[in-house]
């Protein structure tokens, strides 16, 4: 993705913590996904596909138990860094790029923005946003599996193929599946279509030794940047404070942030 495709999503995705993977070229066949090392039968392999996948789902339940700290990294040009604890109702986060960039604090119910891009009718102050305003697969919220800024759930339910060997887990996925929301989205390129590979790319993925998802690695390949994505900091204190003098987020802001509505 080139550095222009970058800036042209980042009035769109930055205020929605989507950190976008546009692709560029192509048409991709389906292609059947293979686990490497050998010939293994069919049910085999989806054997082995639903224990990675279980292993997956499992080492994320923490994000509803304790607090933690979530990174997201775009080809080094977008990244993002939430600390999280939806227990307490607490979330801090900064997605930059460029150095540029924004601030999103939530407390209980209530939402706050702060920016430094050069958005019109729009100032650099803190402003109190409508959480009304925000899309579902956005979810700045803290309902119960909603509020991830690492997106990891989307990304799991991508996967086509995957093994386990220890704590790690390796296979691919259909990039074509992640669709949007907070944390890595993948979206087709201006002519509407993903590069080739897209619905077999490979991803690597890590568990602490307590069966923590720490990492999700997706490596750069067939015109697809390379993303990361890594959970540290468990039950770590997360303390928000509410800015003084914010003021109520003007209507300019949202259709420029992706907010219509």
């Amino acid at each position: 993705m080139t550095r222009g495709a970058v800036a042209g999503l980042a009035a769109a995705t930055l205020l929605l913590l989507a950190c976008s993977v546009g692709a560029t070229s192509g048409d991709e066949p389906v292609a059947a996904p293979t686990l490497g090392g050998g010939a293994t039968t069919a049910s085999t392999d989806a054997a082995a596909t639903a224990t990675a996948v279980e292993r997956l789902r499992a080492g994320t339940a923490f994000v509803d138990r304790t607090s933690f700290r979530a990174d997201v990294d775009i080809a080094s040009q977008i990244t993002t860094l939430s600390h999280t604890d939806n227990p307490h109702r607490r979330s801090v986060s900064t997605v930059s790029m460029g150095g540029r960039g924004i601030e999103i604090r939530m407390i209980d119910d209530e939402l706050y923005l702060r920016s430094d891009l050069d958005l019109q009718g729009v100032g650099h102050g803190w402003m109190v946003l409508d959480p009304a305003r925000v899309p579902a697969d956005f979810a700045l919220t803290f309902a119960p599996g909603r509020n991830d800024p690492g997106g990891s759930a989307r990304l799991i339910d991508a996967i086509v193929a995957a093994r386990t060997d220890g704590p790690q887990i390796t296979g691919t996925l259909d990039l074509t599946r992640v669709g949007s929301g907070n944390g890595i989205s993948f979206r087709p390129g201006p002519d509407g279509t993903f590069p080739d590979g897209a619905r077999s790319h490979t991803f690597h993925a890590t568990l602490d030794a307590e069966g923590r998802l720490v990492s999700f690695l997706i490596p750069a390949a067939n015109g697809i940047p390379n993303a990361s994505l890594r959970y540290s900091d468990f039950g770590a204190a997360v303390d928000v404070v509410r800015p003084e003098g914010a003021v109520a987020a003007p209507e300019a802001l949202y259709p420029q942030l992706g907010l219509g509505g």
